[in-house]
Parts: structure tokens; C-alpha cells; sequence
């Protein structure tokens, strides 16, 4: 089969397309023929750094979406030509491949309203965006919400989530970009390169705040968040943060660092909110396997929107 593997660890250059046997389905697995990887932050962290031991040789990829091939033994629920997405365990090999062998049970069938390429941005960014905002900070109809970096994969299903649950939801974004967090569904939309967001909010809320803020980006948004975070808030970051914290400690904030959990009920949920319209994927580009190289350096440079995503036929 083919797939594109790193032959060291460094910039988007080491990628090189090679020839791999094509995996057995043992015991509760599934073969997936993939049609289509979604591209993320996560992929060039692991292809840098080398963490959870991807070096030389690695595979890359962790969204999937593809048609069922074998079926292990011991696997219930899937037969072969089930149409099918997930996000790929961060063990590894990941999805950059024509197949992809994974444990049966992070499965979920593809939604029908939606096309591989569409169901192959939509896991590890939309069971992140549930996780840290439903499931750890129990966000609530009629909360006040803000999400840095709402433009993103995991933004932007995080604004349609938190609009979806009944938030008001406000949202930093670049210029180019305000416009489609906007029809995402954010309430106020903040340009991230020109105006405070703090003050804004809290001249927008008459110094309440908000309940909730999601960081998508890093760096010292969250320090900078947190006097706009009301008592007993949370904050929840994907991203390590940088900065002075100590004021959410005076204000007894919640910091949370969220690392997405592989859980096919979490998908399932997704699925069916995908299945009545509620949520729906961004694709910023689609690429061709072989420019899995390309796909890393654009997402590297930043400044897009949704998900890239690479495609096997």
C-alpha cells in the first residue's frame, strides 16, 4: 500500500512516499481502506519532536475516514463496505496510508449527508472541542462563552458546539476569518490582530465577563483571559499556556488542560448533531496524499481556516 512515511524527525522535508504491506485484522479490529486523513497541529508536533516514539519510519495521521476492508475476529457492529470515520490511536501507524488498521471499538459509522473528505476533519477536532468544553466545564445553555482561535479545526467546531448548546458566543479570529466564525454561528467576533478582547468583553458584558474560554492558540491568551473569566469560571486549554495565572487563583478559576480522549460515544454524539445539520465541517483545503509535505507546511505557517485534508484516490 501505499503511504507516506518520516524518514527523520524535522521540518515538513522528511516526508517520502513508500511501498508498506498491507496490514492483518486480528483479534477486534477493523481494515480500513482510507479515502480520506484530516491533517493536524498535532501531526507536525509528532513529526518535529519525535514523541510517542514517531521517528524514523512513522506513519502520521490521527482523523480517518474510509470503507470497512476485513473485520477482525471478535469485531460485532461492522461488516466489510461499512463506511466508516475515527481518530486513529496516537500510538500509531496513523491514517497518511491507503489502509489502516485500528481497535474496532473508536469506530463510528460515517454520517450519509457526509462525503469521506467532509467525515475525515470532523474527529479528533470535534471530540477535542466536546471534551473540553461539555465534558469538562459543562458548559450550559445561556452561558457566556469565548473562543480563541475560533477559525481553527477545533474553533471552529467549538463555536458551532457552544452556539448548538445555547451560548452566547464570542470569538477572536483574524479579518479574514471573521466572517465565516460569524456564520459558524459566534454571537460577537473579535478581531484577534487589532483589538483587546478583554476589553471589549468587558465593556460588552458591563464587566461581567464570561463564564467560559476555550484557548485554541496558546501562548499568553489565557493569562490574559482570566480577568475576564467571572468567579467560580473555567478556562480550558489544548495548548500549554504562558503568562501570570495567579489571578485565577485569587478568583478560584478552573484551568484546564484538555488532551482529546478516543471515545466512540463522544463521535457518536458528534455524528448525530452532524446528521441533523447542527454542526457541520470546515475544510480549508484538499490535498492529494503525496503533498502530505505541503499540507504540513501550510498548517505550519498558519493563517487559514477549518481543516486540510488529504485524500487517497
Amino acid at each position: 500500500m501505499k503511504a507516506m512515511v518520516i524518514t527523520a524527525n524535522g521540518g515538513p522535508e522528511v516526508f517520502a512516499q513508500r511501498d508498506l504491506p498491507i496490514p492483518e485484522a486480528g483479534p477486534n479490529q477493523l481494515l480500513v481502506r482510507v479515502m480520506a486523513a484530516g491533517v493536524n497541529p498535532l501531526d507536525y508536533k509528532l513529526r518535529r519532536t519525535g514523541a510517542f516514539g514517531y521517528g524514523p519510519g512513522s506513519v502520521l495521521g490521527f482523523d480517518a475516514a474510509g470503507v470497512v476492508e476485513k473485520v477482525g475476529p471478535g469485531v460485532t457492529g461492522f461488516k466489510p463496505m461499512d463506511e466508516v470515520f475515527y481518530s486513529p490511536d496516537v500510538t500509531g501507524p496513523g491514517s497518511y496510508a491507503q489502509y489502516h488498521l485500528t481497535a474496532a471499538d473508536i469506530v463510528v459509522k460515517k454520517p450519509q449527508n457526509l462525503t469521506f473528505i467532509e467525515a475525515a476533519a470532523i474527529p479528533l477536532a470535534g471530540m477535542t472541542a466536546w471534551q473540553a468544553m461539555i465534558d469538562r466545564c459543562h458548559m450550559q445553555l445561556g452561558q457566556r462563552v469565548l473562543i480563541h482561535g475560533a477559525s481553527g479545526g477545533v474553533g471552529s467546531m467549538a463555536v458551532q458546539l457552544a452556539h448548538t448548546a445555547g451560548a452566547y458566543v464570542y470569538a477572536t479570529a483574524s479579518p479574514a476569518n471573521m466572517g465565516l466564525v460569524r456564520g459558524l454561528g459566534a454571537d460577537y467576533v473579535i478581531d484577534r490582530t487589532q483589538r483587546d478582547f478583554a476589553a471589549e468583553i468587558t465593556k460588552e458584558t458591563d464587566g461581567e465577563g464570561v463564564d467560559l474560554v476555550f484557548d485554541c492558540v496558546g501562548s499568553d491568551l489565557v493569562a490574559r483571559s482570566i480577568p475576564i473569566v467571572r468567579s467560580m469560571g473555567n478556562i480550558v486549554t489544548i495548548v500549554n499556556p504562558s503568562g501570570d495565572l495567579s489571578l485565577g487563583y485569587r478568583k478560584n478559576i478552573s484551568l484546564h488542560y484538555a488532551f482529546m480522549l478516543r471515545k466512540r460515544q463522544t463521535l457518536e454524539q458528534i455524528a448525530e448533531l452532524v446528521e441533523h445539520g447542527k454542526i457541520k465541517p470546515v475544510i480549508g483545503k484538499v490535498m492529494k496524499l503525496e503533498q502530505a509535505a505541503e499540507a504540513h507546511k501550510q498548517l505550519e505557517q498558519g493563517g487559514g481556516f477549518g481543516k486540510i485534508v488529504l485524500t487517497t484516490a
